[in-house]
């Protein structure tokens, strides 16, 4: 039996997957997380054999969190569920400690298949993206701005491109409007970008607006 510990901040998205893995015999879900800080206090107290998790969440995430569940004495395998199918993304990741990585537009074949094969000590990454990294021209490509960018900048980012006021972005991600507006100030200036006319301009030529 695989002991699933669901990492994700949307309850309805932590439903979804419960009674997806329900019809599986060899699936079960023991314990679910709505941010980085609760994942780490369930793996101080329970044992799982693989973590499901999503890289966009409250508090301690993305490339952090997986490095400090991998610090964990026997840790388990992470398997990253995410929205984001951008190369870069997932090799960050991947690079981090994580053992795969799908799109949540996967299809749940291909995310049962996944969980198996992490949870059995191999590696899994989204047929998508595997096939982007494949077909990179070099690794000496330009480097796209927004590759510098942390998970939860680059959903700000991915939100302000939508037309979103800060204010409505911190009642969705359940933070302050002083922290968006902080992490908006970080992400321009990673990006090298000092207004919001040419931030909307880069949006929409690489396609965020979508």
């Amino acid at each position: 039996m695989i002991r699933l510990l669901i990492v994700d901040d949307h309850a309805l998205m932590r439903e979804g997957l419960k009674q997806l893995f329900e019809g599986e015999g060899d699936i079960a879900v023991s314990a679910e997380a709505g941010s980085g800080e609760e994942a780490l206090t369930v793996l101080q107290n329970e044992a799982v054999d693989l973590v499901l998790l999503d890289i966009t969440i409250p508090g301690i995430h993305g490339v952090e969190l997986i490095t400090k569940i991998r610090e964990r004495p026997s840790s388990p395998p992470i398997l990253v569920l995410s929205m984001h199918n951008e190369p870069q993304i997932a090799k960050r990741k991947l690079k981090a400690g994580a053992s795969g990585y799908i799109t949540k537009d996967s299809s749940p074949k291909n995310l049962l298949e996944a969980i198996r094969k992490v949870a059995s000590g191999g590696r899994y990454l989204a047929a998508d993206i595997a096939e982007k990294i494949a077909f990179e021209v070099s690794t000496a490509a330009p480097l796209v701005l927004h590759e510098l960018l942390s998970g939860r900048e680059l959903v700000i980012l991915r939100m302000l491109a939508k037309g979103k006021k800060v204010s409505e972005i911190a009642l969705e991600l359940d933070i302050s409007s002083k922290t968006v507006s902080t992490h908006k100030a970080r992400l321009m200036q990673k990006m090298h970008i000092d207004s919001d006319v040419k931030l909307m301009k880069y949006t929409i030529t690489h396609g965020m607006t979508v």
